[in-house]
Order: C-alpha cells, then structure tokens, then sequence
C-alpha cells in the first residue's frame, strides 16, 4: 500500500492531522500505543475501523522508508 492509500490528510478531518484512510482516526494513535507496549490487537480493539492490514502496512511503510533514507513528508505527498 502506498501512503495516500494508507493515510488521509483533510483540513476538513481532526483538523488536517494524518489520519488512517477512512477513518477519524489519527495515524499517531498506533505508534503511542506502540511506545506504551500495546499490542496491535490492543489498538485494533479500541479503533475498529482500522483493519489490522492497515495498521501493518503502516508499520511496514515507515519502517521501509526509515530503512531507506525516505522520511514521509505529508506535505509534499497529500498537498
């Protein structure tokens, strides 16, 4: 997945925060559960409009970028 297809960035949505595609839920909201040693299926259980396919992707597309060299920039890529 790419990010446009992953992330939503929407003036009109929570303000323009980044946001997982479909929903109102901010992408931030996995990695804070993340770094509170929340599982996965810990945060899917309190956001299920996310799909569990979406959150992996997302993990999967930072990691691949932080790998690489290739920070997201939102601006650039949802402007």
């Amino acid at each position: 997945m790419t990010a446009k297809e992953l992330i939503n960035v929407d003036p009109e949505i929570m303000g323009g925060t980044p946001v997982f595609q479909g929903t109102r839920v901010p992408v931030q909201y996995l990695f804070d559960h993340l770094e509170n040693n929340a599982t996965i299926d810990e945060f899917l259980a309190g956001y299920p409009s996310v799909s569990k396919n979406q959150a992996i992707a997302l993990i999967h597309l930072m990691s691949h970028g932080i790998v690489e060299g290739k920070l997201l920039d939102l601006n650039e890529n949802f402007a």
